[in-house]
This record gives C-alpha cells, structure tokens and sequence, in this order.
C-alpha cells in the first residue's frame, strides 16, 4: 500500500459505527490497484452525531467519496446538495460522491439487490415482489424494484411504531411510480403473507430475522407457501444460508443469499466514485468464497 500513495493519491472513506469489521477496505483498494487508480480507502469509525463534522471534513479534505453505513444513512442525507431519485425516495444515503464540492447522496443497497439477482439470471421488471422488512434495506430493496419496473409489491412489516414509515414509503412509491402496485399489510398476518407469496413471483426476507442470534427463526412461518418457480432471496449474509434459504431450497425455489447484495452495491458505488467497473470477478473469488 505505501508504494502506492503519493502525493496526488485522492482518499475515500467508509464511516458508520462499528466499523472494524467492513471488508470493504480491502475490497475498494484491491481494486484501486488491480486497475491503476490513484486512491486509497479507509474506515472511520463515526457516530450519528458526529455526521456533520465528517461530511464537512470530506469538503475540506476534497475527498472523492465516502461510504455511510448504520447508524448515520439518514444523517447523512441533510447534508447532500442533491439526492439520487432512489436516495431521494429511501431517506438514505449509503454513497456521496464530491464533484469539485458538490456532493450527491446515493443509495444503492437498492442497486445491489437488482444486480446480485440479475448476476443470477433473474430479471425484476414486469414481476410481483413481496418483501418481509420496513428498516433501511428493505426501503431500498422497494425502490430500487419498483424504479426498474417491478408490477407489484406486496410489503410486510411489524405494525409497531415504524409502521407508518412503510405506509409513507409505499405512498411515495404509488405517486414516482404510479403504475406499480404496492401494499402493506402487518407481517403477524400469516394467513395473508402465505395468499401473497403464493402469487408472487420473487420474495424477499430484508429483516434481521435468520441473523445471529435469530439464526434458527424464519421469517416465512408456512412452509406450504414456497414451492419450486419462487426465487427467494434473503438480505440477510451471515449465515450465509439461513433457515429460510434451506427451507425454500428443500420446496424447489431459486434461491440467492444476501452475500452477493453486499458486493454487488459495493459495484455500483465503486462505478460512481471511478466511472470504472469493478473486477467483480476477482474480487468476488477475492473476497466473496
């Protein structure tokens, strides 16, 4: 790494918190290198009330870019000079570039998922999506699908106090994209959840559920719901297959595990920051085995 940062080398950064278990230093810098690009990228560890000061650090340092993570996405986004229709749409931001001080906010956690599905042969225009999730990823997983022409999408949540975070991002949805569909209804509703994902055509688990310590819970509590023609996919990326990817693989579903979201929204930012396209297949054998 010393070899190759001079005195001309442009920085960009991760910040959230924690962030000392992100791979993606090694991940962006890998790929600096591998193509010849003049950046380094590190991770600074930033609480949400200390966005501020790092987004006007980033200014004053004339940073290219900077990755956001949890907690500071919707922090972050007060402080863009403009925002990316999906960015816009979410509340978050995962992805600011700086073009000479002007900085716009992007999210492509969205992009990730389109992409990771796409890289498995599986298109989301024209489909019905039913998605488990109301947080930051299952936001951005919703509009992502329905900015590149998704039918329908069915959303189910906890009816707790963010409910009516969903019942907003759902109408913001109807009125960008007025010819998709979309529902909410409470994700306690067995009965319906098992009606939507029968007619569905992708379902999406962006809950925290099959995570550590929940990792032996599914978020799907009627088997009989999937059956082989399903492409099930989990945001979800530790453990790698979650009780609900090994349920829906022993229906007969097509089946992507969250790890190739997080790479993948890794791809689109690095092609905001660069105008480049990642090696993604090295990085993938790299990084992703």
């Amino acid at each position: 790494m010393e070899h190759r940062i001079t005195g001309t080398t442009g920085l960009l950064a991760l910040i959230g918190s924690p962030v000392g278990h992100s791979g993606s230093p090694a991940m962006y810098n890998y790929s600096f290198q591998r193509l010849g690009l003049d950046y380094a990228y590190v991770a600074f560890d930033v609480k949400q009330e200390e966005v501020k000061d790092a987004i006007q650090a980033m200014r004053t340092f004339r940073m290219r870019g900077m990755n956001v993570t949890m907690p500071d996405k919707t922090e972050a986004v007060k402080y863009m000079d403009e925002l990316s229709a999906a960015a816009r749409l979410t509340g978050a931001v995962n992805t600011i570039v700086n073009d000479n001080g002007k900085l716009t906010g992007h999210i492509t956690d969205g992009e990730g998922f389109v992409s990771n599905l796409r890289d498995h042969g599986v298109e989301i225009a024209g489909k019905k999506i039913t998605v488990a999730g109301g947080g930051g990823a299952a936001t951005a997983i919703q509009v992502q699908c329905a900015l590149d022409g998704a039918k329908e999408i069915t959303i189910f949540n906890k009816k707790d106090d963010f409910f009516a975070r969903t019942l907003e991002t759902a109408d913001k949805i109807r009125k960008e994209k007025p010819q998709c569909s979309v529902n909410v209804y409470d994700i306690e509703d067995v009965a319906k959840m098992s009606q939507e994902i029968a007619s569905s055509d992708i379902f999406v688990n962006a809950t925290i559920v099959g995570m550590k310590p929940m990792d032996k819970e599914s978020v799907v509590k009627d088997v009989s719901a999937l059956r082989p023609g399903l492409v099930v996919c989990d945001a979800v990326y530790n453990p790698k297959e979650t009780r609900l990817l090994r349920e829906a693989k022993e229906a007969g579903c097509t089946c992507i595990s969250g790890e190739g979201m997080l790479l993948w929204q890794g791809v689109a930012a690095f092609k905001l920051y660069t105008g480049q396209d990642m090696p993604v297949q090295e990085v993938k054998e790299r990084f992703f085995q």
